[in-house]
């Protein structure tokens, strides 16, 4: 028996989701500390409470104006991020019902909606709840999710832009009190989101343990509905998040640079606020949404083959909770590591914000891998078994904590090699922005090879921890391997909501006519930002490709299928036709950023009208979103009703495979070539120098490549991973469909 009893474990998980929420709510009240009346800033005479003076008192600028200016600005960044929302999420909400009606439908007609008790479909010779109700429950589990995942997409965002012009006011003190008000306000979001994931999620179990009692093969499948919520949310959070930011960026970029030649941020381009809106949009609430996906689908997949494994079948609530509590663990190692940047150590110059930032992930993980230990120890017996396609493996407490272990390290590998790619602190983009001397050709086809290159380490690191994993505890294994690459989710979704905020900032304070000065401090915050967005997205591509296979192996137990032979015509043509859909939809996305981008410029000619801007990339980016969300939505149910479960198998398959790779690629060279163009408008050392200041040829030719990279790296790259895990768990959920009346075609033919 585990150490851990279930009374114990009934109070550990709901008490670190708790601890979690007002760790939250605490940075908040911190960061709201910062005023935005010009009143209470100039209350503190020439030296403010910290005693030191603020930058415009030495140049003799009037304080008053430039608070005023920035209130202004953060109000219209707002008000067009939270219009954006609302006019998303009524459509969203639409497609919800929609969902949910087919889920009901589709599920409750596997046993011809019938309400008497099945014989279960793994523990022989028992009865579980009838069909009709399960279909009920992962209705109920769908919506809940996707609840869950709009609410704290929302707030993040909320969150956001409360703190954008915030860091901007206190860059006036010094670099380090700004990093703080930007990470606190990113701690904000990475807490609420990974404790409310983890209530909700627990909640939700209790409330179905009402009606299911003993049979938690019936419940456990209809918890995987949470997952399917979030994650549907977040496609559309990210892909119309991502059309619109990106919209608005290549708008404000190309009117800007190319028709006006005036400054990126400068308040007489239009699209300017439209494109700051964006920065919240796409890189908060998407993000935010993406990775609670992420989050809810590896504790969904561990969960279901936990149920039929021998901790289902011995009811054995603690072990059945180890992926829960991994997370409860997690959030109290993040809460500890969050201090070690805010409160233990203090940042005093530019150059420590990005080991700052770097020390957070190392931290995060070393304290983590020690807490998975203790969980293991505590809360698994010495020995259990595991469902192996139809077989039970015996595991051992250390096995598991392995597996999760691997995973949590791979995604710190993959991080780093991210960075490794993607920051202007290394060669690899230093020679892409060498490469600008003799023009933008030269120019993309060195980002593109980057890219491709990027690619080969995490690929192995994968490789790596999905063999491990799955040889020590089979399809098991890989899920709680995925738990563990996002056990520090708290962490990750802080320093990934920082950059936003201090892109945000920096906009802010070029807008509010401030002194260069302070935007050399925003733009040092914004460069470290752009490193870490990219080993953010880093972290969710590895872990929708361990999260998706492991939702993969759970779908191909419950539709039973035996084996995917490759050899198979059904499934051969599946690998296929999976492996051709990211570029599919791909295509979509930056076509749809490259149309919408164009209503902008035709925008960009008169008087600057914000709100015109921010409308039109509102209902662009809303108009595009729909056809990608319908393709990754509807694949999965054509091919397994029409082909069966062996075809979609394949279909899982090849988009997996295919997908992490375009992914990683494509946000790995938006990213380096972003950050050639910063190596060189910063001039920070002889060689960035001598390819020329702003303006010069090789900055026009690196702006190109930007311009380029900029639906890559947000919209098409992070999209891409959501396609990847939405088929595998929707397959899951409508598996026992498929497995009962799918394969029409194949059936007639």
């Amino acid at each position: 028996m585990a150490i851990l009893s279930a009374l114990a474990t009934e109070v550990l998980i709901p008490v670190a989701g708790v601890i979690g929420i007002a760790f939250a709510v605490v940075q908040w009240v911190l960061v709201s500390r910062v005023k935005l009346s010009p009143a209470a800033a100039a209350a503190g005479g020439s030296k403010n409470d910290y005693g030191d003076y603020l930058i415009e008192e030495e140049e003799g600028l009037n304080d008053h104006n430039v608070v005023v200016k920035c209130a202004e600005i953060q109000n219209a960044i707002s008000e067009g991020a939270t219009s954006f929302l609302f006019t998303e999420y009524q459509y969203v909400g639409i497609f919800m019902s929609i969902f949910a009606v087919v889920i009901f439908l589709f599920l409750g007609s596997v046993e011809g909606f019938s309400t008497k008790s099945q014989p279960c479909t793994y523990s022989v010779g028992k009865y579980c709840k009838p069909a009709l109700f399960t279909a009920l429950f992962s209705t109920a589990s769908f919506l809940l999710g996707a609840i869950t995942s709009l609410v704290s997409g929302f707030l993040g965002m909320k969150i956001a832009t409360y703190a954008n012009a915030r860091t901007t006011l206190e860059a006036r003190k010094g670099v380090g009190k700004a990093f703080i008000t930007a990470f606190r306000s990113g701690a904000v979001m990475g807490f609420l989101l990974a404790s409310s994931g983890l209530v909700v999620l627990y909640i939700t179990i209790n409330v179905f343990k009402l009606y299911y009692g003993d049979d938690w093969e019936g419940l456990f499948e209809s918890i995987t509905g949470y997952g399917l919520g979030g994650s549907s949310m977040a496609l559309f959070g990210r892909v119309g998040g991502g059309i619109y930011t990106k919209a608005a960026d290549v708008g404000a970029d190309l009117v800007g640079k190319v028709e006006r030649n005036i400054p990126e941020d400068d308040p007489r381009n239009p699209a300017v606020i439209a494109d700051n809106v964006g920065d919240n949009v796409g890189d908060i609430a998407g993000m935010g949404s993406d990775l609670f996906g992420s989050y809810a689908e590896s504790s969904c997949a561990a969960l279901v083959v936990a149920s039929i494994s021998s901790f289902g079948i011995n009811h054995d609530f603690t072990g059945m909770c180890y992926p829960l509590l991994v997370s409860s663990v997690g959030i109290i190692v993040c809460l500890i590591t969050t201090l070690f940047a805010t409160d233990f150590f203090e940042i005093k110059a530019v150059k420590e914000i990005e080991p700052a930032l770097k020390k957070q992930l190392i931290i995060s993980t070393a304290l983590m891998t020690v807490g998975i230990a203790i969980i293991s120890w505590l809360a698994l017996p010495a020995k259990f078994t595991i469902f192996n396609f139809g077989t039970q493996k015996e595991v051992s407490n250390w096995g598991l904590f392995f597996c999760v272990a691997i995973g949590l390290w791979a995604g710190l590998i993959i991080g780093f090699v991210t960075e490794y790619y993607t920051s202007n602190a290394y060669s690899p983009v230093q020679d892409v922005a060498d490469s600008c001397r003799t023009g933008a050709a030269t120019n993309v086809i060195f980002g593109l090879a980057l890219g491709y290159k990027s690619v080969i380490i995490p690929i192995f690191a994968i490789a790596v921890s999905i063999y491990v994993s799955f040889s020590i505890a089979a399809m098991y294994g890989i899920a709680v391997a995925a738990l563990g690459m996002l056990s520090t989710i708290a962490t990750g979704l802080a320093i990934d909501a920082y950059g936003p905020i201090s892109d945000n900032a920096g906009g802010i304070a070029e807008m509010a006519g401030m002194s260069h000065r302070i935007r050399e401090r925003t733009d040092a915050l914004d460069a470290a930002g752009n490193t870490t967005a990219a080993i953010g997205k880093g972290f969710a591509i590895g872990s929708a490709a361990l999260v998706s296979l492991a939702l993969f192996g759970a779908f191909v137990s419950r539709a039973g299928v035996k084996v995917v032979d490759v050899l198979s015509p059904k499934v051969f043509i599946g690998l296929i036709v999976g492996a051709m859909l990211p570029y599919w939809f791909s295509a979509m996305t930056m076509k749809s950023v490259g149309s919408a981008a164009l209503k902008m410029v035709e925008e960009g000619t008169g008087k600057p009208d914000y709100a015109t801007c921010v409308k039109i990339s509102t209902d662009a980016s809303i108009k595009e979103m729909i056809p990608p969300g319908a393709l990754v939505m509807l694949t999965p149910l054509i091919v397994g009703t029409f082909f069966g479960v062996e075809t979609l198998s394949g279909v899982l398959a090849g988009a997996l495979v295919s997908g992490v790779q375009i992914a990683i690629s494509a946000s790995n060279t938006g990213g380096a070539w972003d950050n050639a163009k910063k190596y060189i408008e910063a001039g920070a050392s002889e060689h960035a120098r001598t390819l020329g200041p702003k303006g010069s040829d090789c900055h026009k030719a690196a702006v190109i490549g930007d311009t380029i990279g900029d639906p890559l790296k947000d919209t098409s790259g992070p999209s891409l991973n959501i396609l990847i895990k939405l088929m595998a768990v929707e397959s899951l959920v409508f598996a026992p469909f498929f497995a009962t009346h799918g394969g029409l075609l194949f059936k007639y033919l």
